[in-house]
């Protein structure tokens, strides 16, 4: 194992090897060489990827003491391997980060990093405690790029057991085998397994970006290197489109979007009082008739509205009783209400039960209001005169 290319040196980008023999599992395809410089997946650091005489390499695993090289296409004899630098080199960015930044949070505060993922977003460890406050991660933050930029020598090496109690490891380990150390000197001691650069000034730059309480832990999002390069530019462009749509420069865009929410929350609260002026409106005009039933189909009205029309014409009109139906292109929403003096007996709670089973749809309520709604396969009007007529 200790010969292996990717132990042996991290920036070895293509090599090539025998295949000693092939296979097939629940993945697919898949080569075993004599060598290899592809890391298999493990320790919280994805598989590389890359190509095998071209062919593509999709994953690579360790799987019962071997390393498997899951490709495209069957492949036999020797090899030529190439591997995509840029996701190894951004491996090796981000998981060299989060030896830094971990051993940060443990060298100012004592907490310990329990867990480690390396996907495609952000980076994330798991702190052994419950709270970090914002304090707390600026000064590991700005612990961590100290050491980015003093450049240190990240130093790999395997040591046996009794050699590795020598050593003033960050967590100490049990095992009985060689095992291999990550070493910043006079700074971090680790076990791992992973590929590393050889200077922690090829991490570039750490940047935290948020964190998020998981179960007693604190989750920690970070970024490194030609990733949070990415990102940052990323950002920038949204900084700088919010800042033209708020007309604001950058540093002023909370400023500016503060403004806008005041300006909406005055123009919701106009907008609330003009609807409800309509409804007001609607209410009288329903009321201006002589039928006993007073019956009639809106477009994306709320179970709120519908109520409310209901609810003030059977209280100001107790001989009525009113239909309502409201689609919005979604659902259906009905209310049927009867005065205390109508002429109507059928209950309404029984015909609304009767219409919801044409529109899958439910609700309830007594003898004089009940509301539903359910799908749209039925036209308003076609329901409406449904309801219309089992009340006449």
């Amino acid at each position: 194992m200790h010969d292996l290319f990717y132990y042996k040196d991290a920036y070895i980008q293509a090599f090539d090897a025998n295949i000693l023999h092939t296979g097939t599992d629940d993945q697919g395809f898949y080569v075993v060489l004599d060598n290899t410089a592809f890391y298999p997946e493990g320790g919280g650091q994805p598989a590389d990827i890359g190509t095998l005489n071209d062919v593509r390499v999709t994953d690579v695993q360790k799987i019962d003491g071997e390393i498997r090289h899951y490709v495209d296409a069957e492949l036999s004899g020797m090899v030529h391997g190439q591997l995509d630098w840029a996701v190894r080199f951004d491996h090796m960015q981000q998981h060299a980060g989060q030896h830094i930044l971990t051993a940060a949070f443990v060298e100012l505060f004592d907490y310990q990093t329990v867990s480690f993922h390396l996907g495609s977003g952000t980076i994330t460890i798991d702190l052994d405690t419950e709270h970090v406050t914002p304090a707390q991660l600026q000064q590991a933050e700005d612990r961590a790029n100290e050491i980015v930029l003093e450049n240190r020598p990240i130093e790999t090496k395997w040591v046996t057991a009794e050699e590795a109690a020598s050593y003033p490891l960050r967590k100490q380990l049990k095992f009985t085998d060689d095992v291999r150390l990550v070493i910043i000197p006079d700074f971090d001691y680790n076990g791992c397994g992973g590929t590393h650069p050889r200077t922690t000034g090829e991490v570039a730059m750490i940047k935290i970006l948020s964190t998020e309480r998981q179960k007693k832990q604190t989750r920690v999002h970070f970024m490194c290197g030609e990733r949070l390069r990415e990102n940052m530019t990323m950002r920038k462009d949204v900084m700088a489109q919010a800042a033209k749509l708020v007309s604001r420069p950058e540093s002023e865009i909370a400023i500016g979007i503060e403004g806008l929410l005041e300006t909406n929350k005055k123009l919701e609260k106009q907008l609330a009082q003009a609807r409800e002026q309509l409804l007001d409106i609607e209410i009288a005009q329903l009321a201006a008739t002589d039928n006993i039933v007073i019956a009639t189909t809106f477009d994306d009205y709320s179970m709120q509205q519908l109520q409310k029309i209901a609810r003030t014409l059977t209280n100001e009109h107790t001989d009525k009783t009113v239909a309502l139906v409201s689609a919005d292109g979604t659902k259906t929403q009905i209310v049927i209400a009867k005065g205390k003096e109508t002429a109507v007996a059928k209950s309404a709670n029984d015909v609304l039960k009767q219409v919801l089973t044409a529109i899958n749809g439910k609700g309830g309520g007594n003898d004089s209001f009940a509301q539903g709604g359910g799908d749209t396969t039925v036209s308003t009007t076609e329901l409406l005169a449904n309801i219309c007529a089992q009340l006449h």
